[in-house]
């Protein structure tokens, strides 16, 4: 067996630490590792790594020398493999439901804040068996997210297009995650939002907002007929400091919801696992449908939906009303069908 190139193997620590939710120091550490192993020249890493001297390169520390080092011997049971190992999602009750989802109706790319960009995205979506995904890149509104504005999206919307010629028969969907503003209207004109084959809608700013004027803007932003999912609903956080949910009338919402034929996204994402069970019952009890999103910002994020898919075991949502687990070309006759 050949040994692993140590830019490679570096790449997939990325991957991993990405899919434990490392810190973003750690995974720039590795980012950096790689940039060095680049300037300097596969023979004089290869050559400091046999004589232990890795470490005195700016860039490079224990840890990316473990990983360059195990790459170059062959060691398949080295830092790597362990952090493989430590960062898998288990998947429980929800295995039914994680073998029958087709896509992710909810990812980013280095287009705005992603970590990796869009071909990689694809790319390991397809590695895992995924038949299509959504690209759903923040809106202008979100300027620490390095939102899209008009001019940038037919910019991506035409690399997409190409990517789509290289990739067939897996399919990249055109999409954006679109800031609600507080009056309820999104952060895209209605031409551009027209073109897009879905959209998610989600609060991001004022998140104290009182409830009532709370319920009111979801509402306006799931009754607009460009409005596919409604991403993560509480906008609630979990770790670190946390962040308490946005209050607002979950029946009035749902409701909407489902007469506009909106979905209610399950989003995976570990710090947020949104909306808490007690909220996707009401929604369910109103039969709405549903997308397992991972809301991924690399590639490893892509591999949450076990997260999402034991939720909705949990809370017995039929299979039927998970948008994920429809063909591309059911999903679009679906969206298409809100802005007729």
């Amino acid at each position: 067996m050949n040994p692993m190139e140590p830019e490679f193997a570096l790449r997939q620590a990325i991957h991993y630490l990405d899919r434990e939710l490392a810190p973003g120091q750690k995974v720039r550490a590795f980012q950096r590792a790689i940039e060095v192993v680049a300037e300097v020249g596969s023979v004089e890493i290869a050559a400091r790594a046999a004589a232990g001297t890795l470490t005195e390169l700016d860039g490079i520390g224990k840890s990316t020398a473990e990983v360059i080092v195990d790459a170059l011997d062959d060691n398949d049971d080295g830092y790597l493999a362990r952090l493989d190992e430590r960062s898998r999602i288990p998947i429980g009750e929800g295995e039914k439901v994680l073998a029958a989802l087709r896509g992710d109706c909810h990812a980013h790319t280095t287009w705005s804040d992603g970590g990796a960009p869009l071909r990689e995205m694809a790319e390991t979506a397809i590695a895992l068996g995924h038949e299509w995904m959504v690209i759903t890149d923040h809106s202008a509104r979100l300027t620490i997210a390095h939102g899209l504005n008009e001019e940038r999206l037919v910019w991506q919307l035409d690399e997409i297009a190409k990517l789509n010629e290289e990739l067939a028969p897996f399919r990249v969907l055109t999409g954006m995650e679109v800031d609600i503003f507080e009056d309820g209207t999104l952060d895209l004109a209605d031409e551009m939002l027209a073109r897009l084959d879905l959209v998610v809608a989600s609060v991001h700013s004022k998140l104290k907002l009182e409830r009532d004027a709370m319920t009111r803007r979801m509402v306006m932003a799931v009754a607009s007929p460009h409005t596919d999912v409604l991403g993560h609903c509480t906008n609630r956080k979990l770790v670190g400091r946390g962040r308490p949910p946005s209050d607002f009338d979950p029946e009035i919402v749902f409701a909407a919801c489902a007469q506009f034929d909106t979905a209610v996204e399950i989003n995976c994402r570990p710090e947020r696992q949104d909306p808490p069970e007690e909220l996707l019952e009401v929604a369910l009890e109103w039969e709405c449908k549903v997308a397992i999103n991972t809301d991924a910002h690399a590639t490893g994020q892509l591999e949450w939906q076990p997260y999402g898919a034991d939720k909705a075991a949990r809370c017995e949502v039929p299979l039927d009303d998970i948008v994920n687990t429809w063909s591309a070309d059911d999903l679009l006759a679906w969206t298409a069908s809100h802005a007729a």
